[in-house]
């Protein structure tokens, strides 16, 4: 038989696009349509109903960029189409290439009820099936017009991303407002050709079950009538019974399905809009979910949840039956799908306890995985919290985006930095958006790793990034994908039923150790420095006011703890770590908004802390007290405790014989010369220079950067072919202060100054930095070569720090060229170390080389200040910033750990009336607490969270300064872990061992 696979498949596409998918449709009748458009922000939903619209037509121009438009569609069925289906088919103008990055809409009935949601791929509404025949129709639809950000040509500078900057120009134009006969066989015969048509082209050109598939096809092709598709539908689909019926291989790839919308939580809109997406979406699944009996639908996300809850009453009903049927999953157990690299370690444990308190109340469901598929890669000290949250899964996907190299498995356990391991699965479909075609569903099975051990992956199915979720055509292709010959099998099930398949099947899964770093998306570390600071900032403000009002509320019966409103503001900081808020890649509305937002946050916490510490302090006295919230003694104050500060020693400047000045405070020498650069920093108890020789530390450096693609998202390597020493010194002098040096440059339209100065009692320099930066598409950095011969350097993350190469010896490696720390990098020789400790930075590189000269080892460590790219926000980091590093020559990782706390949480001094002793306080300085606070059941409780800081083993004794009824060792959650066994305890003290790493949560009752 001769060849003609080609002219089929070509046949196929031409009689699909043309004749059979436009029959789907028969008879249509116009709607009459009429719009109000809103003023400013959206309104209720009662007013946009109760609004009275002007006529319109398709064809009309609608929709400023962020406005809504309230559209009311009026008709009536005709005569002629009683007994037939009928559905509104309502095109806004969109492109069916941009579902989630489009104009979209939630449809109404007149008394208010949500309908479901429209958007480029869901552009119909059922009126009745069956209809009756002069049935009057009248829908409203609350219509967003979002501009399009992420164009055909992406990353174009827009001034879209504002609606301060994005005009009032319409975005759209009405396409369709029809009544329409729907044809279910028609609509059905297009699946089935679209399956076979996909799974064709996966198949092995010279296989039987391919050409099995192209004579079918062709026989059903030969039964359309073409002038007559609906009338002979029916006798097509009969052509294709027996390819579609033929079972699956028993060896076949086995795909769990779960319905699934990504939806970013701030991107490429506001918050306020992702609210709307939310509620579109979820209308969307409900409705779904009463029509398909089998489909299955998971929304992670506890803060969505909490939107729709607050903000469509009418939706969230119909959400919560759906719950309780089982249909549709809370997933993932988090307050957002955050980014993990950046956000602290109590953060990262809040995001959890947060998230899992949340379905836990809703609806009484414990979540065991975590569900992270577009998090820009995942910190070392991950898999611990996870743990201690009480979960054991995760699923991600965004490591597959990986540039350089192709990570190994798809189903392994990840062991953190801790020892702690966590079933982890990458779906080898390779898509958060798997919309069910053969190509998706055979690149699942070709691409998964693990073949011969394990069988089963699982595909997150629906529209995503912008919402929309899973569509009825994805669900009856799932259904054609069940059980079909030369395809992986597809079934529908909860996250939880596929974890616990594929854990069975895969209990001897390979150990993947260390970061899942993803080698891509590295310059989300810079990107939006206000953003960034904001965050740290916000954090360690939290810190503060849960330790000082637990100590109050203890201490001082009149002192009221504020439950409410640190439970309301720890929900909005981790809410703004979503993983595109935090990292910097939203647009410029979104990061307008965050920088007002964390300011009224340090404000409101600040007050929290001062009511606090006034009330410790009491009435009376002369004594300036400092309050001490780092976890070491500073000073002569205890940790956590407030006294007199005891400062030994003093600091001195003194002009260099050849230009510049000389700092020395008797530990630390630091020679600084006329160009403000830093030439010497001598650790004089260890007799060391740490400034390699001929090198200039505190350098600012400044590259071109252009990326390819992904603007705020990316730097490529090959910014580091350019650079330019920023040398050249406007001013260098004493400060204010007779103590410290100024140094201020000018480059470009852009100036930097520098405070430099050294600390009484302390061998290290601080650097305050401001830059009043107007660059564009330009990254700054602030170089410090160190005369350190390392291998390794060791950088802070979650509840510990982690372990990079300083070399290349592999791609893997090399790949690594910007990396994460939270307060610190450190790099070590046997002996002796320099840490760079720093107050709002995350980004940095660090690489060695070996000089000509000496043979020595130089090790660089430089700290990523600002970036400039102009997509999405073309005005990115424009204006002043302020950051706060210090060298510390002569540091071990317990040094590195408490300067690094230093630097992030100032003294502060108040007059009171005598000592404040700590709440509670602990005997190791290798053990860090990490959070003090009460209960959050509101008994009264004291919590505090604790880790071994340094990578090794500690015993340490925890001591209250209250009277201690009970203590349990509980997880995130405070809630006792039945295996941790009861602690040791002498009163009102308790001692535990404590593993490399280890974290823990103790509650303790007040007697």
């Amino acid at each position: 038989m001769h060849d003609d696979r080609t002219l089929i498949e070509a046949r196929l596409k031409r009689v699909l696009d043309e004749r059979i998918r436009p029959a789907v449709y028969p008879e249509s009748v116009p709607l009459d349509v009429a719009v109000w458009n809103a003023p400013g922000e959206p309104v209720p939903v009662a007013e946009g109903l109760a609004a009275t619209p002007e006529p319109t037509e398709v064809g009309a121009a609608w929709g400023a960029p962020w406005a809504t438009s309230w559209f009311r569609v009026t008709g009536t069925v005709p005569e002629a189409w009683a007994g037939k289906t009928v559905e509104a088919v309502l095109d806004l103008g969109f492109d069916e290439n941009m579902p989630g990055f489009q104009c979209e809409g939630l449809v109404y009935r007149p008394d208010g009820t949500p309908v479901k949601g429209l958007n480029p791929r869901n552009q119909w509404v059922r009126i009745a099936a069956p209809a009756a025949g002069g049935e009057d129709v009248q829908l409203h639809v609350e219509a967003a017009s979002n501009p399009v950000i992420l164009d055909y040509h992406p990353f174009l500078p827009t001034q879209l991303g504002d609606k301060e900057t994005a005009g009032g120009e319409p975005q759209y134009k009405l396409a369709r407002m029809d009544l329409a006969v729907f044809d279910e066989t028609v609509w059905q015969l297009v699946i089935d050709l679209e399956v076979l048509g996909e799974l064709m082209h996966e198949l092995p050109e010279d296989s039987g079950r391919r050409y099995a598939v192209v004579r079918a096809v062709g026989r059903a092709l030969d039964a359309v009538d073409l002038q007559d598709v609906n009338g002979s539908a029916a006798a097509a689909r009969a052509e294709l019974e027996g390819v579609l019926s033929t079972p699956a291989e028993p060896s076949a790839h086995r795909i769990s399905a779960v319905g699934h919308a990504h939806i970013d939580s701030a991107w490429l809109w506001p918050l306020r809009e992702t609210v709307r997406k939310v509620a579109r979406t979820t209308s969307n699944m409900t409705a779904l979910i009463e029509d398909e009996p089998d489909f299955v639908f998971a929304m992670s996300q506890a803060q969505q949840w909490a939107w729709v809850k607050e903000h469509r009453p009418e939706v969230w009903a119909k959400v919560k039956k759906a719950v309780a049927e089982g249909r549709f999953v809370p997933a993932g157990g988090m307050w957002v799908e955050s980014d993990t690299n950046m956000p602290g370690s109590e953060a990262m444990a809040r995001q959890f306890v947060h998230g899992k308190r949340f379905f836990l109340d809703e609806f009484g469901i414990e979540n065991d995985e975590a569900w992270l598929p577009d998090t820009f890669g995942f910190a070392a000290g991950l898999p611990q919290i996870i743990k201690a949250a009480g979960s054991k899964w995760l699923l991600t996907q965004k490591i597959s985006w990986s540039q350089t190299n192709r990570f190994p498995h798809h189903t392994f356990n990840w062991e953190g930095i801790d020892g702690t391991r966590i079933f982890t699965h990458f779906p080898p479909v390779d898509t958060y958006n798997c919309s069910m075609k053969g190509s998706e569903i055979a690149h699942a099975a070709k691409n998964f790793k693990d073949k011969g051990v394990a069988r089963h992956s699982l595909a997150p199915t629906g529209w995503g990034d912008g919402g929309g979720g899973t569509t009825r055509e994805m669900i009856a292709k799932a259904g054609r994908l069940r059980d079909l010959e030369g395809s992986a099998t597809v079934e529908w099930e909860t996250p939880a039923a596929f974890f616990e398949k594929a854990e069975a099947e895969y209990p001897n899964a390979p150990v993947w150790v260390g970061e899942l770093y993803l080698e891509l998306h590295r310059a989300t570390l810079t990107s939006q420095a206000g953003t960034k600071q904001g965050n740290r900032r916000s954090e360690h403000l939290l810190r503060e006011a849960e330790l000082w009002a637990a100590t109050a509320a203890v201490r001082s019966p009149a002192f009221a703890y504020p439950y409410e409103d640190l439970d309301r503001i720890w929900k909005t900081v981790l809410l703004h770590q979503f993983h595109d808020i935090l990292p910097g890649s939203s647009i410029a509305w979104v990061h307008r908004e965050a920088r007002a937002t964390y300011a009224k946050v340090a404000e409101e916490l600040n007050g929290i802390i001062d009511a606090a510490q006034r009330a410790l302090a009491g009435e009376g006295g002369t004594d300036t007290l400092v309050f001490n919230s780092t976890p070491h003694t500073r000073d002569g104050v205890p940790a956590g405790g407030a006294r007199p500060a005891a400062i030994d020693g003093q600091s001195a400047i003194a002009s260099r014989a050849d230009g510049g000045y000389v700092l020395e405070n008797g530990l630390l020498r630091v020679e600084i010369d006329a160009r403000g650069l830093v030439v010497s920093a001598y650790d004089v108890v260890a007799d060391r220079e740490t400034v390699a020789p001929g090198q200039a530390a505190n350098l600012p450096q400044i590259h071109a950067d252009f990326p390819n693609m992904w603007d705020a998202w990316d730097v490529d390597e090959f910014y580091r072919n350019t650079v330019t020493d920023l040398t050249e010194a406007d001013e260098v002098a004493p400060g204010q202060d007779g103590a410290s040096v100024r140094v201020v440059r000018s480059f470009g339209a852009s100036r930097l100054t520098q405070v430099l100065s050294l600390t009484p009692g302390s061998p290290r320099l601080d650097i305050d930095t401001e830059v009043d930066w107007h660059e564009t598409e330009k990254f700054l950095k602030l170089a410090f070569p160190l005369d350190v011969h390392a291998e390794r350097y060791a950088s802070e993350t979650q509840f510990g720090h982690f372990y990079r190469a300083t070399h290349t010896n592999t791609s893997w490696e090399a790949a690594k060229f910007e990396a994460c720390n939270h307060r610190f990098v450190h790099v070590e020789e046997p002996g002796w170390g320099v840490a760079l400790v720093t107050d709002s930075t995350y980004g940095h590189d660090v690489t060695r080389t070996v000089r000509a000269s000496d043979s020595g080892t130089t090790t660089t460590v430089r700290a990523s200040l600002l970036r400039a790219p102009r997509f999405p926000d073309p005005e990115t980091d424009q204006g002043v910033h302020r950051f706060r590093h210090a060298l510390v020559p002569g540091a071990g990782i317990g040094d590195a750990v408490r300067e690094g706390y230093r630097i992030n949480l100032p003294e502060r001094r108040l007059t009171g009336g005598g000592e404040v002793a700590p709440l509670v306080s602990v005997d190791d300085d290798a053990v860090v607490v990490t959070a003090v606070k009460l209960a959050d059941d509101g008994s009264g409780d004291v919590v505090v969270r604790f880790h071994e800081s340094r990578g090794g083993r500690a015993k340490a004794t925890l001591t209250a300064g209250f009277p201690v009824g009970s203590v349990e060792v509980t997880d995130l959650l405070e809630r006792p872990l039945a295996d941790a066994g009861a602690p040791e305890r002498a009163g009102d003290a308790v001692t535990l061992k404590l593993r490399p790493f280890e974290l823990v949560t103790l509650r303790l009752t007040r007697a």
